[in-house]
Order: structure tokens, then sequence, then C-alpha cells
């Protein structure tokens, strides 16, 4: 069994997923750790949430997310995340949507648990959207994945609705 540990990063690079070296401080490193770390605040809102529904879309999305990590970490390759993928999503959003009753107020986070890690989970989906912003300012990027991501925290916001209100 290999080990966790490379010592392959010790002096400030790492390798994208197509091999080439880059530093951990660069903008694209920045950005699928950003995806990263959106992955786990849903990991979490999934762990706590009420709805089995939104649970298993949480689990779908948490395994799409991989792909687009893949998608970030990789150069001259075709993206694995598609229009089709950010279809699904404004179906799931145009479903609730539907169910919920419509908004009189800005809404506060953290009347539920649930409601709380997905508007956490709201906010890193949207960093990681402006880091992809300033990353294709720099370099080619696929924007199919920038419109993922945003359509991914109008999502994450439907379900705290829905965690919190239906």
């Amino acid at each position: 069994m290999s080990k966790v540990y490379t010592k392959t990063g010790d002096k400030g690079a790492t390798s994208l997923y197509t091999g080439q070296r880059v530093s951990k401080g660069g903008i694209r490193v920045e950005t699928y750790g950003t995806i990263d770390e959106a992955q786990a605040a849903l990991g979490l809102a999934r762990s706590v949430a009420k709805k089995d529904s939104v649970k298993e879309e949480i689990y779908q999305v948490e395994k799409d997310l991989w792909m687009l990590m893949a998608d970030v970490a990789s150069l001259d390759k075709e993206p694995t995340i598609t229009d089709e993928h950010i279809a699904h999503l404004e179906q799931i959003i145009d479903k609730y949507d539907a169910e919920l009753k419509p908004l009189t107020k800005f809404l506060i986070p953290g009347d539920t648990h649930a409601g709380a890690c997905l508007d956490v989970a709201r906010t890193v989906v949207r960093r990681a959207e402006r880091l992809f912003w300033r990353l294709r300012e720099e370099e080619a990027v696929h924007e199919v994945n920038i419109r993922y991501l945003n359509r991914l925290s109008d999502l994450c916001y439907i379900w705290g609705r829905v965690e919190t209100e239906l």
C-alpha cells in the first residue's frame, strides 16, 4: 500500500491531473481547492439534512464536483461537466421552486442546522465561481464549469429554503 504523503509538494509545487507541475499558490490550484471545500461543505449539509430527496441530490452533486475538480486540474482536455449537468441542476431548482412559498423578506441563515450548512456551501460555491472568473482572465477555462458553479450556488440556496420551509 502506498503512503499518504509523497513529499513531492514540499517545495511549493503540485501536479495537475494531466501531469503538469504548477505552483500550489496558483489561481488554478486555489480554484479547485475551493471546489473541494464546497464539496466538503455539501457533505456536512448532507449529513444533517432532513429531506431524503435533498440528501440524494447533494450526494450526486458531490460526485459531480469530483469531475469538476478534474476539469480544473486538467490542461488541454475536454470538460467532463456538460450542459446536461447544468440542465439537471436547473430541473431540481425548478421542481423545488414551484413548491416553495414566494419570498417576502430576506432570509437570515440559521433557522435550521441543514439550512445553515447549505448557506455555508452556497457561499463557498460563490467564492469558487469568483476564483474561476479570475482564472479565466489568465488562462483558458471551460466556461461550462463556471455556469455549473453558478447554478449550483442557486441550488444550494433553494435546498436551504427546502430544508427550512418544507
